[in-house]
């Protein structure tokens, strides 16, 4: 049986390191949405609200994907969405919401970008 991660110095990778919400990568053009952050001390409901907005997004409209990586209490989340639109309905969905708030708590510093992948193309090493 392959071995499912690779490691590297500090770091385990997925081999297929996005988790597509269809079995094919959608085709460009689309939209990824890029939050990076440094986590703080104070986490209550953290990983709660992690699980519970990741189960939420799968079901909304246009979303594609997500991907993931956390090192160190350093992380990028970045979100794949067909078009402006539905990351606009994601961002104004209550449950986002009240994460955004509840964020001031969990991040001591986070920044997020909005942007359109123009191209995409993927390889996976097979066994």
């Amino acid at each position: 049986m392959a071995n499912d991660f690779y490691c590297f110095p500090s770091f385990f990778y997925l081999r297929n390191m996005i988790n597509w919400n269809f079995p094919n990568p959608p085709a460009a053009p689309f939209i990824a949405s890029i939050f990076n952050y440094y986590l703080s001390e104070n986490l209550e409901g953290y990983e709660e609200y992690d699980m519970l907005t990741l189960d939420l997004v799968k079901n909304m409209p246009g979303y594609l994907g997500y991907e993931s990586m956390k090192h160190n209490g350093r992380g990028t989340f970045i979100s794949y969405w067909k078009d402006m639109e539905s990351v606009q309905i994601w961002a104004a969905h209550p449950v986002h919401i009240e994460a955004k708030k509840l964020g001031l708590t969990w991040y001591k510093y986070y920044h997020s970008m909005i942007a359109e992948v123009g191209r995409f193309h993927s390889h996976t090493i097979q066994d």
